[in-house]
């Protein structure tokens, strides 16, 4: 995800209550005034600090099968759940 201070973004569920702090240190590429910094794969020491705004789940997805001549239909709903976060910090 590309993200500034300040931003929030949804990602697969993570364990957690509102108002957590999460750290994320798997960061790829950083940009402080001009200066861009690429890892490989990561940039070492860079991390950002995000925190818990929600957990949810997502739109409904339909997954349906079906076979031709045989009568063979399913139907199933899914729901992935997220957590959206808040960054309040990025760190080099």
């Amino acid at each position: 995800y590309r993200v500034e201070t300040g931003d929030t973004f949804r990602v697969e569920s993570i364990p957690g209550d509102i108002g957590d702090t999460v750290e994320l240190t798997d960061v790829l590429m950083v940009s402080q005034d001009g200066d861009v910094k690429l890892g490989s794969p990561n940039v070492e020491g860079a991390k950002v600090i995000t925190e818990i705004e929600a957990n949810g789940k997502g739109k409904k997805i339909i997954v349906f099968k079906y076979k031709s001549k045989t009568r063979y239909r399913r139907k199933n709903g899914h729901r992935q759940h997220y957590t959206e976060l808040r960054v309040t910090s990025i760190s080099i």
